[in-house]
């Protein structure tokens, strides 16, 4: 057959669509040798595509090699079939990373592990798994610690054991992830339990209400039976119980945390968070986390910083209707012309608030 119907040959097999699309699905089902390097790749492969005159297609790897041709470096074809001598070597990395998901590992620590360069491993583990090694050892992490929560430990003692360092590199990492839906939180916290416990506050009696992912609640009010009210108005559907001997300790000790950030000028605790919201609601609140002490934004720079500049009344609504005061501090966010706004817990704890932060940070 001539070379020009040797082209038309290829680009009319339906497989030729496939390896110009680079179709992952069709891995495994054929691949195809290029003749310019004596090389064969599976239809995914990232390399440059090459003409059409210089393809040959394979209905297995066996025939490729058959044919004189070599297993293609980048994509390894021979490791779908357990055949590749790098495959093994792969796998141990992703032992390796299983075993240590909860420490900083660095490319260049898992290269030194493997034997070989960092951006051969790169390539490599990729061909294997899929996925790079950082985002297998994300993976690892974040099955670990379900598994933990699953387990019974706390969310904060998972939190450090999976190797996290705090509830914030959580939400950064998983987006979503350990908040609710907003299904389910218009369905009232149905089938969840919410403990609750009462302290006294340098801005007056003050309740925090958390599940076994976090902190879910927490507001200021004038009397404890008005602030249960609250609880259940936010959660008609969840069973809200006052802290018993086993989450009492706890609840009480974050309330003190608190309380030492608002009457001492503490650090405010980084305590972990149960988000409950629509997913813009979770974007503004999530970007409150970021706005340091002593610093203020205005509504309109809140919309613009969660990719919303036209939701300004949103991004207010969205403060509003944050439950977990001071924890995320929506009283941050103020007026274009700098007044205060509007506070959930009354404009006078706001600028209490800000006076104080303020002052800690000139001083």
């Amino acid at each position: 057959m001539s070379k020009q119907g040797e082209h038309h040959q290829i680009e009319a097999d339906p497989r030729w669509a496939q390896l110009r699309a680079r179709d992952a699905a069709a891995d495994g089902s054929f691949v195809y040798a290029v003749t310019t390097t004596g090389v064969f790749c599976r239809p995914s492969c990232p390399a440059r595509p090459a003409k059409p005159g210089n393809v040959r297609l394979f209905a297995t790897t066996m025939a490729a090699e058959a044919a004189g041709f070599r297993a293609c470096l980048r994509c390894r074809p021979l490791a779908l079939e357990g055949r590749d001598p790098m495959t093994a070597r792969m796998q141990a990395v992703a032992g390796y990373i299983r075993d240590h998901a909860d420490e900083a590992l660095p490319l260049a620590r898992l290269a030194e592990h493997a034997g070989i360069s960092p951006f051969h491993l790169q390539r490599c583990f990729k061909a294997v798994f899929g996925v790079s090694p950082k985002d297998y050892q994300a993976a690892e992490r974040l099955r670990d610690f379900k598994s933990r929560l699953r387990a019974g430990d706390s969310v904060l003692a998972a939190t450090f054991e999976t190797g996290y360092g705090s509830t914030s590199r959580i939400y950064e990492q998983v987006d979503g992830g350990l908040g609710m839906t907003p299904s389910t939180y218009r369905a009232g916290g149905a089938g969840e339990i919410i403990h609750y416990a009462v302290g006294e506050t340098a801005l007056g009696p003050l309740m925090m209400a958390a599940t076994a992912r976090g902190v879910c609640f927490v507001q200021f009010g004038d009397e404890p039976d008005a602030l249960r009210e609250i609880l259940l108005a936010e959660f008609p559907a969840a069973a809200c119980l006052p802290a018993g001997p086993e989450c009492e300790p706890q609840l009480d000790a974050w309330i003190d945390a608190l309380n030492d950030h608002l009457s001492r000028g503490a650090p405010r605790p980084d305590l972990p968070l149960d988000l409950r919201g629509t997913a813009f609601q979770i974007r503004v609140w999530r970007f409150l986390l970021s706005i340091k002490a002593g610093d203020v934004v205005s509504y309109g720079e809140l919309a613009n910083a969660v990719g919303s500049p036209r939701a300004v009344r949103a991004a207010g609504t969205a403060c509003g209707a944050n439950r977990i005061a001071v924890l995320i501090p929506c009283h941050r966010v103020l007026r274009g012309d700098g007044s205060l706004g509007g506070y959930r817990w009354g404009l006078e704890r706001k600028r209490v608030l800000l006076d104080s932060e303020r002052r800690q940070k000139s001083g």
